[in-house]
């Protein structure tokens, strides 16, 4: 790599508890997945490194507890973040109807204590329906309001757009410091 650069970057993952935040983490950073739910306790962190375009580009990933017990933390962790994933979860039950209305919330949660980074969407457990039969009205107007970089249908189980979903945040961040 000579005469490459080095570029950082921290990247906060926010959503509801349950999603599959820390899932998605690990299948993108280390090709895993755990079958069992264990709740992420404050923020958790990993890094992953990515060689880009001949510069290297290291990233830190900051897993924010999506319990409302950790509240009052967040401010701390989403500190200096670059960009931001939101996840919410397709299941048809409580957890995904909540998880996609409280997508506006973690949103301004960003925006008030990151400003103006990309944020792209997870709608994440898509394994766990006919991806045929989804109805992306609702989905598209969030995007298109709220001004979400892109949107990902992603299941950290099988693996599905993860890898494209993770690359679409990083090389938006990659191309928008290059140039700086």
């Amino acid at each position: 790599m000579k005469n490459s650069e080095e570029f950082r970057f921290k990247i906060v993952v926010v959503g509801d508890g349950a999603v599959g935040k820390t899932s998605l983490i690990k299948k993108f950073t280390k090709g895993t997945f755990e079958k069992d739910y264990v709740k992420t306790i404050g923020a958790q962190f990993s890094k992953y490194n990515k060689e880009f375009d001949g510069d290297m580009v290291r990233l830190l990933f900051w897993d924010i507890a999506g319990q409302d017990d950790f509240n009052f933390l967040h401010h701390l962790f989403y500190k200096e973040s670059k960009a931001a994933i939101i996840v919410y979860s397709l299941e048809e039950n409580e957890l995904g109807l909540n998880s996609f209305t409280h997508v506006k919330n973690w949103y301004e949660a960003v925006e008030i204590n990151c400003g103006d980074i990309p944020i792209v969407l997870f709608a994440n457990k898509v394994d766990l329906l006919d991806e045929n039969s989804l109805d992306t009205t609702e989905i598209q107007q969030l995007i298109n309001d709220h001004n979400f970089l892109n949107y990902f249908f992603t299941s950290a189980k099988t693996g599905q757009m993860v890898v494209e979903a993770f690359n679409a945040i990083i090389e938006q961040l990659y191309f928008k410091f290059k140039t700086l």
